[in-house]
């Protein structure tokens, strides 16, 4: 997984339901359709709007207020790209120390 997704639905009585998503890949639907779309790979803000206005895209913020709901969410899709990092960072150190 690498992108966590978040879609409001406003209901006719004014309540609001909020669906959330983890998935692989976007496709043009979640574009069009989720209101928050947070990129773990990349550690960036693809998509974040509310009732229409724009959030500001502060990675951080958004991800630490999405974190107090969806903890076991945002930690799983962390430690799969934390892990990813950790093994590119490892080669980098690895290839500086052995040039051959």
């Amino acid at each position: 997984m690498r992108y966590l997704l978040i879609t409001y639905i406003k209901k006719p009585d004014g309540q609001v339901d909020e669906a959330t998503t983890l998935t692989k890949s976007l496709k043009r639907k979640d574009l069009a359709s989720a209101s928050v779309i947070l990129d773990f790979k990349e550690k960036k803000i693809i998509k974040a709007s509310f009732s229409g206005t724009l959030a500001e895209k502060n990675w951080d913020k958004i991800r630490d207020f999405y974190y107090e709901f969806y903890p076991k969410y945002i930690d799983l899709l962390e430690a799969a790209y934390q892990t990813i990092e950790e093994v590119q960072n490892q080669e980098t150190t690895t290839t500086e120390t052995n040039p051959n």
